[in-house]
This record gives structure tokens, C-alpha cells and sequence, in this order.
């Protein structure tokens, strides 16, 4: 491998610390040596065949996305700019409780339908997996950057028990403990949930403890979307404490947002409630996105009996009339526990995807524009489009608000998370846009954070709650997972508008010391490989 020298670096090096001149050398796919600008005119200054001058640019470690959908994107796009461009160069996958491993040969088809919206049905990917660890070794053929992986708790609930809606036997929780401990031997380093999604919000509060309880023996964490976003979300996020510290388990929380009107200006009492859990011994910490609306899929906002026994009973459920009125009457007028029992408003549901071409009229309309269009109700519409596109519609909602998002990402257990859905015609541009959005727009422009606390957010968090020794800082010794780029001018270049331009001001992008940015664009080496759960010591 090159050798190579980055010098007269500004680095912000991970740790909040003040940035630093430096000289960079880069050997074997780690940072060899770091030679700082005031003792290198008293020693000879690192040198190699190659070598990169980095004046005007910051030198920063890998971004690190705590919550990605590119389960399948990594292996069907080498290329994977997405994120690449962004200089990410960590996902962690399996999120929502829902992923592709463990599976058979049934659950395998029922996933794959389940999370069409997310990662589109798959007829491209070659399936040659069904445990964690073969997953993992499919990531190791090579991808643009590394990937960890969550055990999926919705996926291994299917496996066992089914779609359906009851508690697991002493005996299915059993083998359920057995396929959570399998997955984090194979290299899993935490657990996930989706806990408005079927089936996995199907699970009680004794039986995620159980499973959580496992997770914690192998020094893993538990990251949960949980039950609700919208109306109970504060009592949503004290079950999820709560069942934590009663398992013994560290918590992630996923996507950590106060939505819909419910929850308009409420940040502050959800960062009190986790400051009081972290004075008294919790080990939490959470991810954000930098915008105010969500992404999901349409047939989420369902209420969960709809849901029970997957997806044929679902579209099942919407064809008989009788049924599709009492669905109608819960999301409109009482509020699904999909929509996070919250009164659906349709003009704040807007389609960014369709898997039929055919339906592309709907993208990019609310529900409410396009059944006004059609001179029909908004439910006769969304039950139309949940029928012809097979449930896989992916909408946006919006129902957040600045302010929390801006008091969220400023808490000292926060780190950046995209939930970046790459299917669509008109996908979240935080898929594409999220970290430099939190430089350019959050840290630069508003000052919500410093670039030196932005970084961190960034890097060192992510890494330290993932447990990788060698990551998530410039140092010696460390992993070369590194990110060049202007301070003045690094943005978002996605907009809603436009949700696929890549960003600006992130010229290079190493992944194991190797370019895959290199003058803003992207190579073809593949250096990314998975990452798995370091052993307790």
C-alpha cells in the first residue's frame, strides 16, 4: 500500500481540542506519524512518494453515520457517492429493527417486502446469506466504506414467532435469545428495534429486556426507534430507559426527535429526562438528523392490527371495505400507534418514492394534493396508492420542528445519524446531505456548534459507543479513515428540490489510507469492509 503524506493539515482532530498545523504520514492503511508545524522546523519533516498539500484544508477523522439504510445500496452500488462524497466512512446498518440477516428462506421474502420502501425489493442483490456473520462476510468482498451492523429485532421476531400479534412462548424467547447471541458472535455490535413497525413492536416490554439483557453480555448496545415520536413520546423515551437500566444494556436512541405539534418546543424536558438518567449511572447517548421532516414508508402509518401477519394481510385488510373504514377511522380520527398516535394530517405526508413507474404522478405531492387533484378523500387516495405500489410508497413527513432539532444536537451524548432512505425519486436529502450539512449550515453558518465540537459529534462519539479502539481520532497508530475538506465553503449540495447533488467543499475521502474521493470525485476503490463488535475485555 502508498505511502502517503498529507501535509500543512489544519487538523480537528475528533476530540473537541483546538485545531492543529500538522504533517500527516499514512502508511499501511494507519496514521504513522503526526508531526506538528512548530517541531517540524527542528526535525525532518515525514516524507513519501506521495504526498498531498492540504493548506486551507481541515484533516479530520471518518465520519461516522449511526443510522443508515444501505443494507442493500452497499452491495448493489460500488460507487455509493451518497455517502462516500459526504465523507462518511462508517455506516452502521440493520436499523428499525428490520434487515436482511438473521433470515430462512420464508422470513428472507417477507422482509424483503416489509422494507421495499427502504431498500427497494432486491431482484438486483444475489441473497447468499442468512446469519449475521454471513451477511458480514458478503461486506467483506469489498464496499466503498466500512459497515457495522445491528442485530434486528423486528427480523429475528418474524423469524420465531411470525407477524402476529402476542407474546412470545418461554421457548420462542428462548431461541430468540439464542439468534441475538449467534448474530453478536458473528460480529453484531448492538441490537435495534423498530418499535412502530410490525413485527417487532409486537414485543413487550419483558421480552426486549430478555433480549437486551443478551446484548449487554457481549458488550454490545441497544438502539430503538421506539413506540412513539409524536403523542407519549416522553413516556416513550422513559420506557426505553427504563428497560436499559433494568437490563443492564447501553442505549442508543435512534433518530432522537420531539415531532408534530404535540411536541413543539418539548427538547428540553426529553434532555432533562436523559440528564437525569446519565447523573444517575445510564449510559446513554442518541443520533440526529439535521432537518426538521421524517422519512418512512407510507404503509407505517398504518395501525399496527393492520399489520399483523405481513404484508399479503395487510393489502388483504385494505381491499375488504369494512376493514378499510375502521383503518380509516383509527388514522384519521383516534391516531395510530404507526403514526405515532397522532390524528394523521395528509397535507404534511408527501411521497418521495414509488416502486411503479406507473404511479409516478404521486411523487413529490402530499396525499392532500393529490387527492384534491383526483377530487376524492385523502384516505381513498393513500388506500389506492398502499394497494397498486404493494406498500412500497416511501413518504416524508413533516412534522418537525427547528428549535428542537437545534437544542437536541447541541447535548453532549448526541452524534449524527442520517436515516438516509436512497430509494426514490425524490428521497430525504439527508441521505445525501446530512454531514455536510451539520459543518456548513449548523456549525459555520448558525453556530449552533463549534466545527471542533461538530467533529466530535461526528467522529469520537460515534466510535467511542461502538467501541473501536482505533477509530474516530487523528492519531498514531489509528486507522486512516480520514476526511480532508474547506471549512469555508463544505455544504450540502441536496436540497428537497434536488435530493441527489452531492455535496461541496469535500475534496478527499481515505478509507484505510486509500482514496475513494480524490479531487471531489469519486474512484474505484472499494477499500470499505464490515466492522465487527470488538471483544469485552
Amino acid at each position: 500500500m502508498e505511502q502517503l503524506v498529507v501535509r500543512d493539515a489544519d487538523v480537528v482532530d475528533g476530540s473537541g481540542d483546538p485545531s492543529y498545523r500538522v504533517d500527516v504520514l499514512i502508511d499501511g492503511g494507519r496514521i504513522v506519524s503526526i508531526v506538528k508545524e512548530a517541531a517540524a522546523a527542528g526535525c525532518q519533516r515525514p516524507r513519501a512518494m506521495r504526498e498531498l498539500d492540504a493548506e486551507g484544508l481541515v484533516l479530520s477523522p471518518g465520519f461516522i453515520d449511526m443510522h443508515a439504510h444501505s443494507d442493500l445500496a452497499l452491495l448493489r452500488d460500488p460507487d455509493h457517492s451518497a455517502k462516500a462524497a459526504q465523507g462518511v466512512t462508517l455506516e452502521v446498518l440493520g436499523q428499525d429493527g428490520l434487515s436482511y440477516a438473521p433470515v430462512e428462506d420464508r422470513t428472507l421474502d417477507e422482509v424483503r417486502r416489509a422494507v421495499t420502501g427502504w431498500n427497494g425489493y432486491g431482484d438486483d442483490i444475489d441473497f447468499d446469506w442468512r446469519s449475521v456473520g454471513e451477511y458480514l462476510d458478503r461486506l467483506d468482498r469489498g464496499i466503498a466504506v466500512n459497515a457495522a451492523y445491528l442485530v434486528p429485532q423486528g427480523t429475528v421476531r418474524a423469524l420465531v414467532v411470525g407477524w402476529e400479534d402476542r407474546e412470545a412462548t418461554p421457548e420462542e424467547l428462548d431461541r430468540m435469545r439464542w439468534l441475538v447471541a449467534e448474530g453478536m458472535e458473528q460480529g453484531a455490535v448492538g441490537m435495534s428495534s423498530g418499535l412502530t413497525y410490525t413485527p417487532g413492536m409486537y414485543a413487550g416490554d419483558a421480552e426486549l429486556t430478555g433480549l437486551c439483557r443478551v446484548v449487554a453480555e457481549y458488550g454490545g448496545y441497544y438502539c430503538p426507534h421506539h413506540r412513539s415520536y409524536g403523542a407519549g413520546a416522553l413516556e416513550a423515551y422513559t420506557e426505553m430507559v427504563g428497560l436499559a437500566r433494568e437490563a443492564g444494556c447501553p442505549l442508543h436512541l435512534a433518530h432522537a426527535t420531539m415531532n408534530f405539534g404535540v411536541n413543539a418546543g418539548r427538547a428540553p424536558e426529553l434532555l432533562a429526562l436523559l440528564d437525569d438518567a446519565l447523573a444517575a449511572g445510564a449510559d446513554i447517548t442518541l443520533d440526529t438528523y439535521p432537518y426538521t421532516p421524517g422519512c418512512t414508508t407510507l404503509a407505517a402509518l398504518l395501525p399496527s392490527w393492520a399489520g399483523e401477519g405481513g404484508p399479503e394481510a395487510v393489502l388483504g385488510r385494505l381491499a375488504d371495505e369494512v376493514t378499510a373504514e375502521r383503518i380509516r377511522h383509527h388514522m384519521e380520527a383516534v391516531g395510530a400507534d404507526g403514526c405515532h398516535g397522532v390524528p394523521v394530517e395528509w397535507d404534511t405526508i408527501e411521497v418521495s418514492g414509488v416502486t411503479d413507474p406507473a404511479l409516478g404522478e404521486y411523487v413529490g405531492r402530499t396525499v392532500q394534493e393529490s387527492a384534491r387533484l383526483r377530487g376524492e378523500a385523502p384516505w381513498t387516495t393513500a388506500r389506492r396508492l398502499l394497494a397498486e405500489d404493494r406498500l412500497g410508497t416511501t413518504v416524508l413527513q413533516h412534522v418537525g420542528h427547528e428549535e428542537n432539532v437545534r437544542a437536541i444536537m447541541r447535548h453532549r451524548t448526541h452524534t449524527g445519524g442520517s436515516d438516509g432512505i436512497l430509494q426514490g425519486t425524490k428521497p430525504h436529502p439527508r441521505a445525501y446531505g446530512t454531514f455536510p450539512h451539520y459543518l456548513g449550515r449548523y456549525a459555520r453558518e448558525l453556530g449552533v456548534l463549534s466545527l471542533e465540537e461538530c467533529v466530535a459529534h461526528l467522529t469520537s462519539r460515534p466510535a467511542a459507543r461502538l467501541r473501536l479502539p482505533d477509530r474516530g481520532l487523528v492519531r498514531e497508530g489509528y486507522r486512516a479513515d480520514l476526511v480532508l475538506f474547506d471549512p469555508e465553503t463544505v455544504a450540502a449540495g441536496s436540497t428537497f428540490e434536488r435530493p441527489r447533488a452531492l455535496p461541496s467543499g469535500i475534496p478527499h475521502v481515505l478509507v484505510d489510507g486509500r482514496f475513494v474521493i480524490e479531487d471531489g470525485r469519486r474512484t474505484d476503490v472499494l477499500a470499505g469492509r464490515a466492522v465487527r463488535r470488538a471483544p469485552l475485555p
